[in-house]
């Protein structure tokens, strides 16, 4: 495998350098380790995934596929990486993403690809689009370009490794690799790459807890199809690993899956941009969080390299971010109360927040009852043990009140 790795990656370097491998001492020093960050979020496209779509066109065409017409489905890193490359090589692409796809994003396809890129908006849903990929591939002859189930992105993404290997200090070979996980190409290329330089238990794959593919799949000892998804990490939202993906990594363990809480994400986007000034999507930020939830003895001391797979964040949905991360921290709570409809209710209810507390939103529910009425209200403080204080002085005072800031039903209907 490492020969056809490090080919390709002589080759990747006629389109963009190699991506920083950075020791971050703001984490280093939060865990107790040597934390290296290889910032694939700093590739042109803002992500790992232009090196399997350059991989799998540079032998396409190798091989004789000049003159066909590429065709990738996707909404996001893969459609980017596809359209530039597309025009690095000046061949023609059509990529296929649903209706609902972000206006940024289609944007930033087209910037990519240029006169050599056309967007098909097709489906709602991605498996309506990927369909009529599929259909329009065998209508002109051309040629799919899978975003993870294919050898030759695998071994695209398995650049990752190769250059990782060059850029640690001379002697230094890393304890851990912790990777992020979709459909498993870039897991894959980077396992099998590092199998005789990493110890086995020394991968952790990342999943969002929204999308447990690989752990699931290795649970059952063979590729499972989840019911459902949670879309909010949508880089690494996947229903099902891939085929060769899931060949390349049953070996491993179950228990070598951390699902990381989309909430907590936010936690990790948030630090790393107010800190370090580093802007991570939600899937980027999969293995740093994955820090926080390992235990600490098995880190410490040890050299760690996390795969930052991408930063392409739409900046309309930092009011979201920051929300979900104060919710995870303890810091933001939501409650319905029950306040009875006299003069000095809601004086008295103010009378009961602490110093550090305030009020994040108000809003009344039921404006009509004539004896009591209730009210939405979300409080922010800065310590998450102010609450413990708040919920005793709620109890003294013969406070009704639910907290529902964890009533995933209640909460995506009124918050």
């Amino acid at each position: 495998m490492k020969t056809g790795v490090e080919d390709a990656k002589a080759a990747m370097r006629t389109i963009f350098p190699e991506t920083p491998l950075q020791l971050n001492e703001h984490l280093s020093r939060r865990y107790g380790a040597d934390i290296w960050l290889k910032r694939e979020d700093l590739s042109p496209v803002r992500s790992y995934k232009i090196r399997g779509a350059f991989n799998f066109l540079r032998k396409a065409i190798a091989t004789g596929a000049t003159g066909k017409t590429f065709v990738c489905a996707s909404a996001g890193n893969h459609a980017q990486g596809f359209a530039f490359v597309c025009r690095h090589f000046e061949v023609p692409g059509v990529v296929f993403m649903p209706v609902t796809t972000p206006q940024q994003k289609i944007d930033k396809t087209r910037t990519f690809g240029g006169e050599f890129i056309t967007i098909k908006l097709i489906g709602d849903i991605f498996d309506q689009c990927y369909a009529a990929a599929r259909t329009h591939v065998e209508e002109i002859g051309g040629m799919m370009v899978p975003p993870f189930d294919d050898l030759d992105i695998i071994e695209g993404q398995a650049t990752v490794a190769a250059e990782i290997e060059t850029q640690l200090p001379d002697g230094v070979r890393p304890d851990m690799v912790i990777l992020p996980v979709g459909g498993g190409g870039l897991a894959s290329g980077v396992t099998g790459y590092f199998k005789d330089i990493v110890p086995k238990d020394g991968f952790v794959f990342t999943e969002p807890t929204g999308a447990p593919s690989l752990k699931k799949s290795l649970e059952a000892g063979l590729p499972v199809t989840l019911p459902k998804v949670d879309n909010f990490v949508d880089g690494a939202a996947v229903a099902r690993i891939g085929n060769l993906n899931f060949e390349a990594l049953k070996n491993f363990s179950s228990t070598q899956v951390t699902l990381v809480p989309e909430n907590a994400i936010c936690v990790t986007m948030t630090d790393m941009l107010n800190v370090e000034g580093v802007v991570l999507e939600p899937a980027g930020g999969l293995s740093i969080t994955a820090l926080s939830l390992l235990v600490p003895e098995k880190i410490a001391g040890k050299t760690i390299v996390c795969v930052v797979s991408g930063g392409n964040f739409d900046f309309e949905r930092l009011p979201d971010v920051k929300e979900r991360a104060m919710r995870y921290a303890g810091l933001k709570k939501y409650f319905i109360l029950r306040l009875p409809q006299r003069p000095g209710a809601l004086r008295d209810f103010l009378n009961l927040l602490g110093p550090d507390d305030d009020i994040a939103r108000f809003e009344y529910l039921k404006k009509s009852a004539r004896n009591f009425g209730s009210i939405l209200i979300g409080i922010e403080t800065k310590a998450p043990e102010n609450f413990a204080g708040l919920y005793e002085r709620f109890e003294t005072a013969g406070l009704g009140y639910e907290d529902i800031t964890e009533n995933e039903i209640l909460a995506n209907l009124i918050i």
